[in-house]
C-alpha cells in the first residue's frame, strides 16, 4: 500500500517553496522519495529548504523565480529539466495577500495579487505541461487554493477572486488534458500557523484568532506539516483516478 505514495523517480517543482506551507510540502515530497525543485522570488530562502532537505538525505535544487511573470515561469521549467532531465509533479503554491476592504482596493494590488495567485498558475502549469506532453509520460499538477475559493471573507476581494479562478482553471485543465496523462487537481487550505506575507497584521489580532478558532469545528489551526499528506496523495498513483477536485483541508470550516 505504501507504494501508492512513493514518488521516488519522480521531479517536483514546488513554487514558492522558500517558507511557510510551501516549505513543509517540499520537504514532505522529498520525504516520499522526489527530486524537488524549490523556488522563490527570494533566492537565500529557496537555497535554506534545499539545504534542509538535502541534509536529511533528499535531493533538490535550488532556483530563484517571480511567478507574477510569464518569462520566469517559463525559465523555471526550462532549468528544471536541464538540471533534472524531466518534470513530473508541479504544485502551485506560490501568492500573496493584500487585506483590505473592498471599496479601498488600489489596481496595483489587484493586479499583483492576480499576477501570482492566478495568472502565475496559468503560466507554470502550461509550460509544465507543455514538457510533459513532450515526455510522454504524463504528470500531475497540484494548485493551492483556499477556503475563500469558496466562502466570503471581509478584506479578500482580490484574493478570493483569485483562489476562485484558482478551482475553474484547475477543472477547465484536468478536463483538456486528461487524455494525454496529466492530473490537475487543486487543495485548499484553511486557517494554518503559517501566515502568508501580506497577512501578518490581521492575523495577529486577537479578535482574528478567536474567529479562526470559533468558526473551525477541530478548534484550531492547522499545522503546515497536516498538508503533506494531502499533497502527496495528489502527485502520487494514489490519486490515478482522480482529476479535476478541490480538496479542502480546512478542519471542517467550509462544511458549515
Amino acid at each position: 500500500m505504501s507504494n501508492l505514495f512513493d514518488l521516488t523517480g519522480k521531479v517536483a517543482i514546488v513554487t514558492g517553496s522558500g517558507r511557510g506551507l510551501g516549505r513543509a510540502i517540499a520537504k514532505g515530497m522529498a520525504d516520499a522519495g522526489a527530486s524537488m525543485v524549490v523556488c522563490s522570488r527570494t533566492l537565500s530562502e529557496a537555497q535554506d529548504t534545499a539545504t534542509e532537505i538535502a541534509d536529511a538525505g533528499g535531493i533538490s535544487f535550488a532556483l530563484q523565480a517571480d511567478t507574477g511573470k510569464r518569462a520566469s515561469c517559463e525559465q523555471l521549467i526550462a532549468e528544471t529539466v536541464a538540471h533534472f532531465g524531466k518534470l513530473d509533479v508541479l504544485v502551485n503554491n506560490a501568492g500573496i495577500d493584500i487585506i483590505e476592504p473592498a471599496e479601498d482596493a488600489s489596481e496595483e494590488a489587484w493586479d499583483e495579487i492576480l499576477n501570482i495567485n492566478l495568472k502565475g498558475y496559468f503560466s507554470c502549469s502550461q509550460f509544465a505541461a507543455r514538457q510533459m506532453f513532450k515526455q510522454g509520460t504524463g504528470g500531475s499538477i497540484a494548485n493551492n487554493s483556499s477556503i475563500a475559493s469558496g466562502v466570503g471573507i471581509a478584506g479578500l476581494a482580490a484574493y478570493a477572486a483569485a483562489k476562485g479562478g484558482v478551482n475553474q482553471l484547475t477543472k477547465v485543465m484536468a478536463v483538456e488534458w486528461a487524455s494525454r496523462g496529466i492530473r490537475v487537481n487543486a487543495f485548499a487550505p484553511g486557517y494554518f500557523e503559517n501566515v502568508m506575507r501580506g497577512a501578518t497584521t490581521e492575523h495577529q489580532r486577537p479578535e482574528k484568532q478567536q474567529q479562526v478558532l470559533n468558526f473551525t469545528p477541530m478548534g484550531r489551526r492547522g499545522r503546515p506539516e497536516e498538508l503533506v499528506g494531502p499533497v502527496v496523495f495528489l502527485a502520487s498513483d494514489a490519486s490515478s483516478y482522480v482529476t479535476g477536485a478541490v480538496l479542502f483541508i480546512d478542519g471542517g470550516y467550509t462544511a458549515q
